[in-house]
């Protein structure tokens, strides 16, 4: 073939250091508005972000130029940065070490879309360490419980 053609739907998600409650209704718009842009710059365009206070979802297309490890990278270091500078409220804002990535298929790609839409109404019922444990045995990803919560 003398073309590369991709076409990855990946699904990301990361919280905050320790889940600290730092993503508030004041920043989130700001902040997913800015993580998509982040996503745009790196090729990679976002179709829905959302969260909660401790977490954000992110739903991308993943560019055929990029890892995702790397992308993920860029979206951390530099969101972690911006937000730094929002107020002394975020001056000790970190996010996690660690990722969660799942790949999505075209068919999901809406529902997935609601689900990260909903992320508030959805947390008022299950918990972000029961989501993402709830994600890895979907995916039957093998996981180590001590690494997970940093």
């Amino acid at each position: 073939m003398s073309q590369s053609l991709v076409k990855n739907y990946i699904h990301i998600v990361f919280s905050t250091k320790h889940r600290e409650d730092f993503i508030d209704e004041n920043i989130e718009k700001e902040l997913f508005s800015y993580i998509a842009t982040l996503c745009k710059d790196f090729e990679s365009t976002a179709l829905q972000i959302g969260g909660t206070d401790n977490h954000i979802h992110i739903l991308c297309l993943l560019s055929k130029k990029i890892a995702l490890m790397k992308l993920v990278q860029e979206i951390k270091t530099h969101s972690s940065k911006w937000i730094k500078t929002k107020g002394e409220k975020y001056e000790n804002f970190f996010w996690q070490d660690g990722y969660g990535a799942f790949s999505v298929s075209p068919n999901n790609i809406f529902a997935v879309i609601d689900y990260i839409k909903n992320q508030r109404e959805h947390h008022n019922e299950m918990d972000f360490k029961t989501e993402i444990v709830k994600y890895y045995k979907k995916y039957k990803m093998e996981y180590d419980e001590k690494y997970l919560w940093d």
